[in-house]
C-alpha cells in the first residue's frame, strides 16, 4: 500500500513539474521549510514515546490504561490529553503505538480527544483572544465532551 502512494505521489509530482517548474519548485521548498519546522517536534514526541515504551512494559501500560484500568484510566489519559501539546500527525501514530503496547481504546479516545479539542498549555492564548470566560467554557466543554466521546466508544467496542 505504501508503495502504491509513493508511485502515485511521484507520478503527479514528475506531471505538475512537467506543467509548471517554476510552481513545483517553489511548493517543493515550502514543503521542505514545513517538514524542518515540524521535524523536532516530531523527533521530540518519537523518543518521548520510545523511552516510556522502553521504561513501561506492555503489562505497566495495561494497568495504567488499558481496559482493566476502567475510568480512572480514561481520567489520566484524559488529563494527560490535555495538557499535552502535540500535533495530530504525531498523536495518532503515538496512539497507535499505545494499543499495540496494552492501552484499552476507550483510554486512548478521551487522551486523543483532550488532546485535541483541550488547550491547558495554549489557554493563555485563548484568554487573550475570546476572554477568560470563553476560553474557561470552551476547554471545560470540549473535556467533559471528551470522555461523553470515550464512552461511546466503550459502548460500540464491547
Amino acid at each position: 500500500m505504501n508503495l502504491t502512494l509513493y508511485i502515485i505521489t511521484l507520478l503527479l509530482l514528475g506531471l505538475s513539474y512537467f506543467k509548471d517548474r517554476d510552481k513545483t519548485k517553489k511548493a517543493l521548498k515550502k514543503g521542505l521549510e514545513a517538514f524542518k519546522n515540524i521535524l523536532p517536534q516530531f523527533l521530540g514526541i518519537i523518543v518521548l514515546t520510545g523511552i516510556l515504551l522502553a521504561n513501561f512494559n506492555q503489562e505497566t501500560i495495561s494497568k495504567i490504561i488499558g481496559d482493566q484500568s476502567g475510568w480512572l484510566g480514561v481520567l489520566i489519559s484524559g488529563m494527560v490529553g490535555a495538557v499535552t501539546l502535540i500535533p495530530g500527525f504525531v498523536a495518532f501514530p503515538t496512539a497507535a503505538m499505545l494499543l499495540r503496547n496494552g492501552a484499552g481504546y476507550v483510554q486512548i479516545t478521551a487522551f486523543i480527544s483532550t488532546l485535541m479539542m483541550v488547550g491547558i498549555v495554549t489557554i493563555p492564548v485563548e484568554i487573550r483572544y475570546f476572554g477568560r470566560r470563553l476560553a474557561v467554557l470552551r476547554n471545560s466543554i470540549a473535556f467533559i465532551f471528551s470522555f461523553i466521546v470515550a464512552y461511546v466508544i466503550g459502548m460500540l467496542v464491547m
